[in-house]
């Protein structure tokens, strides 16, 4: 028998989505096979320590990190391992605590999902599951995701940028939004899910606020029209060669699928399939894979699209790099319905995140000069 693989698990972090981080890492490491994987909980405050120990995952969840060790990952190519800050007679040294063979991020939003930990990872030479620096960054940043989405054709629902700088002059920011669009209209930070921060606005003193809540979470600031429309999303797997799948659909007991819909209220419906005829279900494959590539995405992704139901255009809304493990996300449902299993998604990952680390060893990295 194949020795098990050495797998790391990071979860919790620096963002507003911690919580649901730790959610979505429960549902996992409870599903990974302990006969595959060597499994070690590296645990992320969200002030941005890293923590190991027994029962990192639980101990950090019950906010008692006294009873965990401070961890640290280095960025050293020959030394894929993580390392424990021990005291001694001379200060605090550098333990090994694991060797690693393959991390999983499980982070949700800023410091995990947004390319700042994928650098870690890259210069550490550690393989990882999901995309790299520059999907991640990209696919965080929803104004920046917009500009490449209009840059490859593909269709995205009207919106513009507030930077944080702008706010000191609220009256102007208020007069653009009164010429920009009707209402309805949606205020969320640039980088940030799980609707944390969005604001569904239908006047000018809603979005005062909604722009106020969104600069909590981040110094861009996105103004977007909203749309009388269905939530369809699709899951994407894959490297070079991506699969998706077969779309679902998602209908809010709320204005919209806003955070406490999507993990604390169970009666919004996951309808899947979606209703939708051949043509329209092509379309939104074609351009899920599509928007999946031109970010040089890898690994997964869950991409979320918009269907106007008065013109029946499709626009794309956003492209999540780690999407929701939770028990009731739509990523991993989506592909349960397609026919691959929670624990065959988790088992593919991994080997995809090998596989492209494979993929990237072989590139050569010195350049000599031959006159």
């Amino acid at each position: 028998m194949d020795k098990p693989i050495r797998l790391g698990v990071i979860f919790g972090g620096r963002s507003g989505e911690h919580e649901i981080s730790l959610v979505s890492a429960r549902s996992i490491l409870n599903t990974l096979d302990p006969q595959k994987y060597h499994i070690t909980q590296i645990g992320i405050t969200i002030n941005g320590d890293w923590l190991v120990g027994e029962n990192t995952l639980e101990t950090l969840s019950a906010k008692q990190s006294e009873d965990l060790s401070p961890a640290v990952m280095l960025p050293l190519p020959t030394r894929s391992e993580l390392f424990t800050i021990a005291p001694s007679e001379q200060g605090e040294i550098l333990k090994v605590f694991a060797e690693l063979d393959v991390v999983f991020p499980v982070l949700h939003g800023t410091f995990g999902e947004d390319g700042t930990l994928q650098g870690l990872l890259e210069l550490s030479d550690n393989a990882y599951v999901g995309a790299g620096v520059l999907g991640s960054s990209v696919g965080m940043d929803k104004a920046l995701f917009k500009d490449v989405m209009k840059a490859n054709g593909i269709p995205v629902v009207p919106s513009f940028l507030v930077r944080q700088s702008e706010l000191a002059n609220m009256n102007e920011v208020l007069t653009r939004v009164a010429e920009f669009a009707e209402y309805p209209l949606f205020v969320k930070p640039a980088n940030m899910g799980s609707s944390v921060g969005v604001t569904k606005c239908h006047d000018i003193e809603e979005v005062a606020v909604g722009i106020q809540d969104a600069a909590r979470y981040d110094r861009r600031i996105l103004v977007e029209q909203g749309i009388n429309a269905r939530e369809i999303e699709l899951s994407v797997l894959g490297n070079q060669s991506p699969r998706v799948s077969i779309p679902g659909e998602i209908r809010p007991t709320a204005e919209f699928y806003s955070y406490e819909a999507k993990y604390h209220d169970d009666s919004s419906e996951l309808i899947i399939p979606a209703a939708l005829d051949e043509d329209q279900v092509k379309q939104f494959q074609d351009y899920a894979l599509k928007a999946y590539q031109a970010i040089d995405c890898a690994g997964m992704a869950r991409v979320d699209f918009l269907l106007d139901k008065d013109s029946g255009q499709i626009y794309l809304n956003e492209l999540n790099t780690i999407p929701g493990f939770t028990p009731i996300s739509m990523y991993p449902k989506l592909w349960e319905a397609s026919g691959l299993t929670y624990a065959d998604l988790i088992d593919e990952l991994i080997l995809l995140a090998l596989e492209r680390k494979q993929e990237k060893d072989q590139l050569q990295r010195k350049y000599e000069f031959k006159a």
